[in-house]
């Protein structure tokens, strides 16, 4: 790390000359460059979740490969780990084409296709020095691209600029292509998918594939596209994606450099309690926390989300709300911070995805970083979990947005159970329940799992005040849900919760209901005493517990309580 006492921390900034000369914070991650020049294949593609400093380390590419301005750029490298290479002689040997499509955010394909032709002027605008050798056509060739004309066949512009550069400087060239799957996610999202796929087969391909001007190729994505789409023949590229060992260590911050900056912040936080909210990713064999998420934990110094605030949820969201019937109780298993057993591959596509929703949306929350390795159970079957705290906040709101609508009547329902309110802690379930008719089986049979993740999805909301376990053994047996209160010191009550469904399609009159319910409630009330479950919060010196009863049957329940 140069200079490891440095105060400014880079948020929102992702040009390494920026950082370097405004003196920020950085994480000295240059051995990529000796790295990538190690590994010798032509074309390379790192998938990395977003906000990994996929954008960052793609600029020190840029800075450190490009002969324009090769002195004024070397000195940026001074001190760096890259500066006691060997290959420090590389600096400044290649023209660069550098493009980002990081901000790409269109409603439709015409206005991407717009963001694209103004991407591409700007970059030519940046070379507009290459006219100097170039005939007349050439000329006219490349100013009709700075002009955004109409008659320009713009699949073929990056690969006609690698000729003019090559032409130029006599060398070749570079090319840096970030974020390269960010317009087709977006296009996917936003119904044009199909588009956006035929425009970029010739885009990226062209440049790539074959192409006698290109030194070598570097692309970061999220996702691995459909290779027979985006890739037909490109047989130069090597993919490395978050289940590779090599390369992991350049993408997202290693825990020795977690422990360095809590130290040279003066931060009194235990790493356990960094490491609960962000860390949790095995990239490889290698643990990895979120950079994002650091970088501003260390700017304030307060342990709360960071990354799942930014943009970029809307494709997870999108399949989740695709399949919210089909994986609910997967869903409610992660968070109860549980496991689940998938299959993951590093071939996950659009195309996996459109022919099986089901099977492969677990590939992608994986590849997007939302969901990590908890263990393998063979070579491709996966048990997987929820990283960190970071991402159970999000996935727990995302929860209650998809399967009951009102987020805000949960808030003020898991209030009303945080003040031992009772009457209005039934008020907001009842309404809740009666909202969401059409989450019922019609059957008329009602699985225990629906009923464990509405409350689970209530209790999620109080985490920050409470330890929120359920199914755990407790006594003689095991509770459905139990919130243990953070700080002791407060007085506060613990809260267990008993769970009681009935089934059945037997025709009850509403009294009948109630006086079921009522009794359920009664039986959920003792089996709290009899099997001891409170002794779990009187051992850690809670001496208050609230003792819950609540018995559902379809959209009807009961509430009892003891204190």
């Amino acid at each position: 790390m140069k200079n490891s006492k440095k105060t400014k921390l880079p948020i929102g900034i992702s040009n390494f000359k920026d950082i370097i000369e405004k003196n920020y914070y950085y994480f000295d991650k240059t051995k990529f460059i000796e790295n990538i020049l190690e590994d010798g294949s032509q074309v390379k593609l790192f998938t990395r979740p977003r906000r990994f400093g996929k954008t960052l380390n793609m600029s020190m590419l840029k800075y450190f490969f490009d002969v324009k301005n090769k002195n004024e750029n070397r000195k940026l490298f001074e001190g760096l780990h890259i500066s006691k290479s060997e290959y420090f002689d590389m600096q400044g040997n290649f023209p660069v084409i550098s493009v980002s499509f990081r901000n790409y955010d269109e409603e439709n394909w015409e206005n991407g296709f717009k963001a694209i032709k103004g991407i591409v002027k700007r970059l030519y605008s940046d070379y507009k020095f290459l006219i100097e050798k170039m005939d007349e056509i050439e000329i006219e060739e490349f100013n009709s691209v700075r002009r955004g004309l109409d008659s320009v066949e713009w699949e073929t512009s990056l690969l006609n600029l690698s000729k003019y550069l090559y032409e130029y400087y006599g060398k070749k060239v570079i090319v840096l292509i970030d974020e390269y799957d960010q317009p087709i996610i977006n296009s996917y999202i936003k119904e044009n998918y199909e588009k956006a796929i035929s425009f970029f087969k010739s885009f990226y391909g062209l440049v790539l594939k074959d192409n006698e001007y290109v030194e070598m190729g570097v692309m970061t994505g999220i996702l691995r596209v459909a290779k027979e789409n985006i890739f037909s023949g490109l047989n130069n590229l090597e993919v490395h994606t978050i289940l590779d060992d090599e390369f992991t260590e350049y993408f997202g911050i290693m825990e020795n450099e977690v422990e360095k900056s809590v130290e040279d912040f003066g931060l009194e936080y235990e790493l356990k309690d960094v490491q609960k909210w962000y860390n949790g990713y095995l990239f490889g064999n290698r643990k990895v926390y979120n950079p994002w998420s650091i970088v501003n934990f260390l700017k304030n110094g307060k342990l709360k989300p960071y990354w799942v605030n930014t943009s970029g949820n809307a494709l997870i969201k999108l399949y989740l709300k695709k399949l919210r019937d089909s994986i609910f109780d997967d869903f409610t298993k992660l968070l109860d911070k549980k496991n689940i057993l998938k299959i993951i591959n590093d071939n996950m596509t659009f195309g996996n995805l459109e022919a099986n929703f089901e099977k492969n949306i677990w590939n992608l929350f994986f590849h997007s970083g939302y969901l990590t390795l908890a263990e393998k159970y063979n070579e491709n079957d996966v048990y997987l979990k929820i990283p960190n705290e970071e991402i159970l906040k999000m996935f727990s709101e995302m929860f209650i947005e998809i399967y009951f609508d009102d987020y805000e009547k949960f808030l003020y329902m898991s209030d009303a159970l945080r003040k031992g309110d009772i009457s209005n802690f039934k008020k907001y379930l009842k309404e809740i329940l009666l909202e969401n008719t059409g989450i019922f089986d019609v059957s008329g049979t009602y699985k225990e799992q629906f009923y464990h993740g509405l409350m689970l999805g209530l209790v999620l909301i109080l985490k920050n005040e409470y330890e929120i376990t359920s199914n755990n053994f407790a006594g003689k047996g095991r509770y459905d849900l139990l919130l243990k209160p953070k700080n002791i010191l407060e007085g506060k009550e613990g809260i267990i919760i008993e769970l009681k469904i009935i089934n059945g399609t037997e025709n009850l009159s509403n009294d009948k209901i109630h006086e079921k319910l009522e009794k359920e409630c009664e039986v959920a009330l003792n089996q709290i005493d009899e099997k001891g479950y409170s002794y779990v919060l009187k051992n850690t010196g809670i001496e208050k517990v609230l003792k819950i009863g609540i018995a559902f049957f379809g959209k009807e329940f009961e509430v009892k309580f003891e204190k």
